[in-house]
Order: structure tokens, then sequence, then C-alpha cells
């Protein structure tokens, strides 16, 4: 499965989100799994969305058929967007499927990581973080996901209230000490998306 993130900061409010009504055309796509997305909670006006696709070959058909039609609603209404795909490597949890009509947040973080120590980053996201996330309550599922040039992603989904100063610093801290996060990661960065239902396709 493939993931694909934008993010973007909204010129024009209205504009886009009457846009965004407009990916419910992704549902007759061959190959098309889910996307849903909302606001930054720390960031003003930034919006992230993220689809799932089946495999590269049905996104890039769907690329080269559909896109610039959907995309077209949208023009003008946002700038700084930023597009990266991701491969699924594995489930953060059991059993992720692309569906957010349970969760109310989504926390992302991606990850550039030194090429000598990926490998490492990986197992340690498996070995150490993934239980430490599937015990946390209200996590409900989450991927883990790899892009060339040693970038990774992780997203997970999460019931607001119970997300809520679940992941303490100190936690985080010891966490990260026990993983070796800062012999493996170049650069980090993260948000949390509050969602928005209307976006869910």
């Amino acid at each position: 499965m493939l993931v694909k993130w934008i993010r973007c900061t909204v010129t024009d409010l209205r504009g886009f989100e009457q846009g965004q009504r407009r990916w419910a055309g992704l549902l007759g796509e061959p190959g098309f799994r889910g996307q849903g997305g909302g606001w930054s909670r720390g960031r003003q006006s930034v919006a992230h969305v993220f689809t799932f696709w089946e495999s590269r070959p049905f996104y890039d058909s769907f690329m080269a058929r559909s896109h610039d039609r959907l995309a077209a609603a949208q023009s003008g209404t946002h700038k700084d967007r930023r597009a990266k795909i991701f491969d699924h490597r594995f489930d953060v949890k059991t059993g992720f499927e692309p569906r957010f009509s349970d969760a109310d947040v989504v926390r992302v973080a991606h990850c550039r990581v030194r090429t000598d120590r990926a490998e490492h980053f990986a197992l340690m996201q498996e070995k150490v973080w993934n239980p430490a996330m599937a015990g946390s309550p209200g996590m409900l599922r989450g991927l883990f996901g790899q892009a060339p040039g040693d970038e990774f992603l992780v997203l997970s989904m999460w019931q607001s209230a119970a997300e809520r100063g679940k992941y303490r610093p100190e936690r985080v801290e010891r966490l990260s000490l026990r993983a070796q996060t800062d012999a493996d990661v170049v650069a980090l960065a993260g948000d949390i998306v509050q969602l928005e239902p209307s976006w869910t396709v």
C-alpha cells in the first residue's frame, strides 16, 4: 500500500473546503483505498491530507488520467504545497486500514534518517516505539512508511479526548534513549491534525 501525504498553507478557506469535497470523485478510481485529512492544531491555516492506494501502478494511472481534473477545483486556494509518497512497511498496532470515521486526531511524524542507521531506525520503531504506542489509551491504529532517501513516516490515528497528554515528555525521552533515536535521526518534524469529517472519502 502507498500513502501520499500532502501539506499546504490555505489562503482561501472557503474555496479550499469546497474544492476538498470534489475529491469524492476518487471513489470510482481503481486501487483507491481511502482519503482523509484536516487542520494542524499547532500551525494556523496549515492543512494535511492523507491518501491511500493499493499499489504504485494504480496511483500512477490515476495521476495520468484524473488527478488534474479533480485538483483544478482547489487551484489558487493554497500555497507552499508539499507532497510525498511513502511505501507501507508495517502496521503500528495491528490491522491498519485507511478508515477515518472513528478517529478525531492524526499524529504525523516525518523523519530523515542517517543512511547507515535506516534499518536500525526501522527495527527500533518495530520493537520499542510500536509497543509503546499500541499500549496508549485512545490509539486506534497506525502505519510506518518509507520513501527513497531514507525518509520515514509514522502515521497514527487517535481518539481525541484520550490522545491529550498520554504521551508525556518524560516517557518519550525514556523511549528515545532506549531506541537511540538521536543516533539515527537527522531531522524530525511532526504535527497533530484535527480531522475534518467532510474531507473523508
